[in-house]
């Protein structure tokens, strides 16, 4: 066998058994609109500086290799992608995955067509909320198996196509847990509180920044417990479930951000259904 060729197979077969041995990567490699995607930046000293659609992305070091966690947005087609790490360009194929509709009838016809007023109060508190899930410290989250915010059943997933009255909305961004009005919501990570706010759609809101732009936000909230600038340790609670904003009945709303991508929060607590 040509040297050249040996050289190059054992080249592939150490970066096989590289991803093979990645727990990120088997846990949370889920390469589908709305999921991650974790892709091997390869061993150094230095961090690696990544960036996907023009935005920082996290990027963690698994034993001795670098891997960057990649938030894709619903919004992407299935397909190749492209990631941009120190000068380098790495495609990353996209599968794809159908999300079910759901169907919700509300008796406040302003949270279905809101009112100019209301339009302007949405498009503030919209610049305010982005700005929020842009933040990207230098931290490294304390944990990228995250715990469960609340204990309760699901009660409408993530990337559902909703229907309000008949009329399509926005996807759902996020995990909705069926717990009672006042259940305490605890951090899934440790992080410190970037925005609280109280929201037309939204309701009692608070955004909590694990590292790095990775993002975790509640809402619909009875009552929050925490205050802007606060350090949270994982299990610290942020404040109490409610039905306030645009909610049928109290339950917990959980979003995850990664580069400013609403992902899937299934997929960082063991429950993603591809």
């Amino acid at each position: 066998m040509p040297r050249f060729f040996t050289a190059a197979l054992l080249l592939c077969l150490a970066f096989n058994a590289s991803a093979a041995d990645s727990y990120i990567t088997r846990m949370l490699n889920k390469p589908v609109p709305g999921g991650v995607a974790v892709i091997d930046l390869g061993t150094g000293a230095q961090r690696p500086e990544a960036k996907y659609d023009g935005k920082p992305v996290l990027v963690v070091k698994e034993q001795d290799t670098w891997r960057a966690i990649v938030g894709i947005p619903l919004t992407v087609k299935p397909g190749t992608q492209t990631l941009s790490a120190n000068g380098q360009n790495l495609s990353f194929s996209v599968g794809n995955k159908k999300y079910p509709e759901q169907h919700i009838t509300l008796k406040n016809q302003r949270q279905v067509n809101p009112n100019p007023a209301d339009l302007k109060r949405i498009e503030n508190e919209l610049a305010v909320q982005i700005k929020a899930y842009r933040t990207f410290s230098q931290n490294t989250p304390s944990n990228l198996l995250l715990d469960k915010p609340v204990n309760g059943p699901l009660s409408s997933k993530f990337g559902v196509r909703r229907f309000f009255n008949g009329e399509e909305r926005n996807p759902h961004a996020g995990l909705d847990f069926a717990v009672p009005a006042g259940t305490p919501i605890k951090t899934p990570a440790a992080g410190k509180v970037i925005l609280i706010g109280n929201y037309f759609f939204n309701g009692n809101t608070v955004f909590v920044d694990h590292g790095q732009g990775f993002i975790s936000m509640f809402c619909h909230l009875s009552k929050i417990d925490t205050k802007v600038g606060q350090q949270l340790a994982r299990g610290d609670v942020v404040g109490k479930v409610g039905s306030t904003g645009r909610a049928t009945g109290p339950h917990m709303h959980w979003n995850v951000s990664l580069n400013d991508a609403r992902v899937d929060p299934a997929i960082f607590i063991g429950a993603f259904q591809p």
